[in-house]
């Protein structure tokens, strides 16, 4: 490395260091419960003492005084503390750069030859609020607490070492930050961000435009979900909320027709840029909200053979769990009652607050409200690269069900 390179970086960490001091956090009984449980996560209304109210790496120690380890703190989040550590290990640059370069290799270990891929799935990782994805030589990352905010540098310079990408993508744009007290942000970090991605993903090329679109851009926890909903595909099929047409187009092969059906005119467009990309000559689409179009297909009479449901999160938090759960009920009645007998329903579920009984529990009230005989044929969640911790439900957050309608 140059030396002016090198001056910049121990530049940028005195740097950090002066902005950050470091912070001890008490916290009561119930949160050390809750830690020695295996969780990481500690609320604001289990702290007894905040030295400082300064974003950053904080000391956690008990109402005893002892030392529990290091976390991420947020001066505004319900989730103040996120653990990264315990006893006297320190939160540093350098123990961030090690977590994600073991984030990546464990990934190329599981997807050989693959290029894209999730990098890094926050507390998962050991990293507590850092997304990170990989498009072929493009990594797009979201920091999503103001503690890992304060990090972001580190993250860039890692990624940098680590993925050496033709330019990395900061899609900072998540409502989750405005609850961190923290500003949204789109934009390329480093590099120039190019007008289109385009990969290599389960066996087809999609792409997407830089930075527009939903989250990091693509959906790649549906990964193996629309690898095995294409196996069940036949005659006509529905792709509701299709967004960029994931599950449309990995159904277009073994389905006589495709009708990818999404509100956003953007993604429509994508959608069928994707197709023309993949020689799919099947595929059509309409700029319609989901709900309405279900329900007007059902007044109409209009059936289906096959129909994909990938709405977004419903459930944003628990107050709004009852009137989720209608929505999703209402959606999958509608597309049960479309089907043909005998016809394939793909539903899935990306709210971490439903949980996979009482998505289970709609399901079936769906079912028999729509008058519908109905075998569970898969039931489906997130792939290796967003593994689940036991200790941390929240981090199991997808659900994907294969059906058979008679």
């Amino acid at each position: 490395m140059p030396t002016e390179s090198r001056t910049i970086s121990v530049t940028r960490r005195k740097a950090i260091a002066r902005r950050i001091p470091q912070l001890k956090v008490t916290i009561n009984q119930k949160a050390l419960e809750r830690l020695q449980r295996g969780h990481d996560w500690i609320f604001r209304s289990d702290l007894t003492g905040v030295e400082a109210e300064i974003a950053g790496p904080a000391t956690v120690v008990s109402e005893k005084g002892k030392a529990l380890g290091e976390a991420l703190y947020s001066p505004k989040s319900l989730i103040a503390l996120r653990m990264m550590t315990q006893g006297q290990e320190r939160i540093t640059e350098g123990l961030i750069r090690e977590r994600l370069r073991l984030a990546h290799e464990r990934r190329r270990e599981m997807y050989p030859g693959e290029e894209a891929y999730r990098v890094v799935f926050g507390e998962a990782d050991r990293l507590p609020s850092l997304i990170v994805d990989r498009f072929a030589d493009v990594a797009v990352f979201q920091t999503l607490s103001a503690g890992m905010e304060t990090f972001k540098e580190t993250v860039v310079s890692a990624l940098r070492e680590t993925l050496d990408p033709r330019s990395i993508l900061e899609r900072n744009d998540s409502s989750v930050r405005e609850r961190e007290g923290l500003p949204l942000i789109r934009q390329a970090a480093w590099g120039e961000a190019p007008e289109e991605v385009a990969f290599r993903f389960s066996g087809k090329t999609f792409s997407f435009p830089a930075l527009e679109g939903q989250k990091t851009g693509f959906f790649l926890d549906q990964r193996y979900n629309a690898e095995a909903a294409a196996r069940y595909a036949r005659g006509e099929m529905l792709d509701a909320f299709c967004y960029v047409g994931q599950f449309g187009l990995h159904a277009a092969p073994r389905a006589k027709s495709v009708l990818c059906v999404d509100a956003s005119e953007p993604a429509l467009a994508q959608a069928r840029r994707n197709a023309e990309r993949n020689g799919l000559a099947n595929v059509e689409t309409r700029g319609a909200n989901a709900f309405d179009f279900l329900k007007e297909c059902d007044q109409e009479g209009r059936r289906f053979d096959t129909v994909s449901l990938d709405p977004p999160a419903f459930v944003k938090n628990r107050a709004a769990l009852k009137p989720a759960l209608r929505g999703y009920k209402e959606i999958n009645l509608r597309a049960m009652r479309l089907l043909r007998p005998g016809g394939i329903l793909v539903t899935s579920s990306c709210s971490q607050h439903l949980s996979p009984e009482l998505f289970e529990k709609t399901l079936a009230e769906a079912a028999r409200d729509a008058r519908r005989r109905v075998q569970v044929l898969e039931k489906r969640g997130q792939p290796a690269d967003h593994p689940v911790l036991l200790a941390m439900p929240e981090t199991d957050y997808l659900k994907c069900w294969i059906l058979r309608v008679e």
